[in-house]
């Protein structure tokens, strides 16, 4: 059976709908996401629609700034504990989702 996607496409749908926020709030929390995910054709789709709604140049590179902040911030934060917990004796197993070898099951 092929993948039926109809159930993720009308929640993006409804979602996107949202009247809480405006067009450019949208295209700026797209962006930021896809950024975060690190995509780089979904980052370009993103821009490019961004354009298109008039969002200038210096606005989506203000965007990309502080996407990036927040992910060194994320990544530092990230590895302050990774330091804490190698410096306890107890430590939990991260399980077989972080494995290198891919046997995680989704």
């Amino acid at each position: 059976m092929a993948f039926d996607d109809t159930i993720i496409r009308d929640y993006l749908r409804t979602t996107h709908d949202t009247p809480l926020l405006f067009e450019r709030e949208k295209h700026l929390i797209g962006l930021a996401v896809t950024l975060t995910r690190g995509c780089q054709v979904c980052t370009r789709n993103r821009i490019e629609k961004a354009r298109a709604a008039g969002i200038g140049d210096e606005v989506l590179n203000a965007l990309i700034a502080l996407a990036a902040s927040v992910n060194a911030g994320v990544t530092a934060a990230t590895a302050r504990e990774g330091f804490r917990l190698a410096d306890t004796p107890s430590q939990e197993p991260c399980g077989d989702l972080c494995s290198p070898s891919g046997t995680a099951s989704r």
